[in-house]
């Protein structure tokens, strides 16, 4: 694993963090406010990404060690270099402003602000503009730039959607990344023009676009959509969570004319009828009980049903006050997430698609020993190393869900509290239930709490496997440490010797 050669990257990658936090400076200015956190946190990274630049040797090409490095040291840059106007802003201190600005990159959406609505609207911009640029992964966006630098990109690729769908839409990655970039910028700008028809100004539709598409959630009100008592604006963003938590490339087929690309995917299939059977649910023990009239309660159920399973997290309804079978099946649905290639967290619905056909497969087996049994997905044969591996997620997943519960629960947070708080973070939901409800907030738990929970954030966004893997002692073996450009030539080795 050449150190250096992910440092160098690294530069890059700040040079481009840099410029990215020029555009709320820009909102700042435009609205009067302080441009200092803004313009401080972005000459900051510039000033690592140049020094990182201009002290390594050029990088000429990346292996798949270096593009795991890479994808999780960008990600952990991206939240300790976008926590900095935060504090730079006097609002939070470092451990929340961490925690804030990985919940934005990671468009998980949990939040230390008992309130927004004092903060500026640069502020307010920044936390929608993060989870949008995570949305689609930084990474993805940065690969239509690295090969002017000759760097190779499908490493960093499959490093970012490790899923278990890797579509490449065109022969070139970079061509891919714009691809998936088009339509995901498609979306937004349609979203923010059917929201402005609902009466939300330019600013209001554009940070909601963004936090919608991202599946992220952050709203720039404490009471979140459900501040704008709009039953149209609740539609619109419906579709939107829903569009957003579908596979982009079967966007991108259906725009091309591909009219059936959706229902001829299994997983679609299984996304839409698992959302349409926890729908049911929340319609029948809500009816009655929490709400009288049939169409309020579809537009509430509805919601929430969506935005918990895409890990949207927005709030229209304070569903820790619904009946207990919509809470748990609530928060069940929130280890589904979205389908893979979507920017959707939880365990994904191919995954739980395929564990589920492995069990019928076993029952099969059981049954009948000597039927020549396989596993079928979109009608072909699964390959065993495909079993193998979701296996293996499922069961990473719940040792790190069991690990981080104990350790919130170790700080004397209560079990309900805890657990939901870990499965929020994890799957990139936002809100839990109990402490950290729809109506409450991250702001009250121990600081180490918060860095657990920050660490699930950011392994739960990059599929647990990227950041497991450099915990491994055999990822770091043969470990090349990085050549400087100012090491004296006396001590660089002769290479005709």
């Amino acid at each position: 694993m050449r150190l250096g050669t992910v440092l160098y990257i690294l530069g890059w990658f700040l040079l481009f963090f840099a410029a990215a936090l020029l555009v709320p400076a820009a909102i700042a200015f435009l609205y009067g406010e302080p441009l200092t956190p803004f313009l401080a946190s972005a000459g900051i990274s510039a000033l690592v990404g140049l020094g990182l630049l201009l002290s390594l040797q050029p990088a000429k090409d990346i292996g798949y060690r270096e593009g795991f490095a890479v994808v999780v040291f960008s990600w952990t840059a991206a939240g300790v270099f976008g926590a900095l106007p935060f504090v730079f802003a006097g609002y939070l201190g470092f451990v929340d402003a961490l925690f804030e600005s990985v919940s934005g990159f990671t468009t998980t959406g949990s939040t230390v602000f008992s309130s927004l609505e004092h903060l500026t609207k640069s502020i307010h911009f920044w936390r929608a503009f993060s989870q949008w640029l995570g949305g689609m992964g930084i990474i993805v966006l940065s690969l239509a730039i690295l090969p002017l630098l000759g760097i190779g990109g499908m490493q960093l690729y499959q490093a970012e959607m490790p899923g278990l769908t890797k579509d490449k839409l065109a022969p070139r990655i970079q061509d891919t990344a714009r691809i998936l970039w088009g339509v995901y910028i498609f979306f937004t700008l349609l979203e923010v023009l059917l929201l402005l028809a609902g009466g939300l100004d330019w600013y209001e539709s554009f940070c909601h676009a963004f936090t919608t598409l991202a599946t992220g959630g952050f709203s720039t009100r404490t009471a979140s959509i459900a501040a704008f008592g709009s039953a149209y604006v609740d539609y619109v963003i419906v579709f939107f969570m829903f569009m957003a938590g579908v596979n982009f490339t079967l966007h991108y087929r259906f725009l091309k004319g591909d009219f059936g690309a959706y229902f001829r995917s299994e997983e679609f299939r299984f996304y839409f009828w698992v959302g349409l059977f926890g729908l049911l649910i929340c319609l029948i023990f809500n009816h009655g009980r929490i709400y009288q009239d049939p169409l309020e309660n579809l537009r509430y159920s509805l919601f929430q049903v969506w935005s918990i399973m895409t890990t949207t997290g927005y709030g229209t309804a304070d569903f820790d006050l619904w009946h207990p079978v919509c809470r748990l099946l609530l928060l069940n649905l929130m280890f589904f997430g979205g389908m893979a290639g979507s920017t959707g967290g939880g365990i994904k619905q191919v995954r739980l698609l395929i564990f589920f056909k492995f069990i019928g497969f076993q029952f099969r087996k059981l049954i009948h020993p000597k039927a020549v049994e396989i596993v079928r997905y979109d009608g072909a044969k699964v390959p065993n190393e495909i079993v193998q591996a979701v296996l293996g997620y499922m069961a990473l997943y719940a040792l790190v869900f069991m690990g981080a519960s104990l350790l919130v629960t170790a700080q004397g947070i209560d079990i309900i509290t805890a657990t939901s708080a870990v499965a929020a973070t994890l799957n990139n939901i936002g809100p839990g239930l109990e402490g950290v409800g729809p109506t409450k907030n991250f702001g009250w738990l121990p600081s180490f709490s918060k860095l657990v929970l920050t660490f699930c954030m950011l392994a739960g966004r990059l599929e647990l496997y990227t950041v497991a893997i450099l915990f491994t002692r055999s990822y770091w073996r043969g470990l090349r440490w990085p050549v400087f450009r100012f090491r004296h030539v006396s001590e660089r080795r002769d290479p005709f010797r």
